[in-house]
């Protein structure tokens, strides 16, 4: 009955959002530049403003890749979907960047993206890394979801310039879809530039 009830809600959120087909060269918020050597499908679901773009290649429930450009410190790095607490209780805290986080909070800070919602999130591999033309971090890690105990992989690019936050990170169910849709989502993340 729980993955019903999952299913269902995927079904309903896909019938809200607006997707639309990207492909070129694209600008996120007119800060990070990237190539795409093939299409992948931009989703925006209306009501939910969140400071990243949010694109996939099978939909969002398979495989998403998020990339945020400019995160200033004191902004955070999602919010809360409208109706997500209920009424009379305090919102949780949500992810915030800060000036001058050392490369192991850049990870915590992305790795609790992730686990906002009550997910299981493990790190197990961090590494230096050139994110957008930037000495940053990638790391990977494990979650597994709290709404239908899916277990995902995922791994996260972060780079900080001018005090400012430049990421992506790439999430998919473990067995078929990361694998094959990683090379993709790589692809995409090598080819980033920031522009101004």
């Amino acid at each position: 009955m729980k993955k019903l009830l999952s299913l269902l809600l995927a079904v309903l959120v896909a019938g809200c959002a607006n997707i639309a087909k990207v492909e070129g060269e694209q600008v996120v918020n007119q800060r990070l530049a990237v190539q795409l050597a093939e299409a992948w499908n931009k989703v925006s679901i209306p009501g939910d403003s969140q400071p990243y773009d949010r694109w996939t290649q099978e939909g969002l429930s398979l495989d998403e890749l998020r990339l945020w450009d400019g995160i200033r410190p004191g902004q955070p790095l999602m919010t809360l979907p409208p109706g997500s607490v209920p009424a009379g209780q305090k919102a949780p805290r949500v992810p915030t960047y800060a000036a001058g986080m050392a490369p192991d909070q850049l990870v915590s800070l992305l790795e609790s993206v992730y686990s906002a919602d009550g997910s299981l999130v493990s790190v197990t591999r961090v590494e230096p890394w050139l994110f957008a033309g930037e000495r940053g971090v990638r790391f990977e890690f494990t979650v597994v979801r709290k709404r239908n105990d899916l277990q995902m992989n995922g791994v996260a690019w972060v780079s900080v310039r001018k005090d400012e936050l430049f990421a992506a990170s790439f999430v998919a169910p473990r067995l078929a879809f990361y694998p094959r849709l990683l090379p993709k989502a790589e692809a995409v993340v090598r080819s980033a530039q920031i522009r101004g």
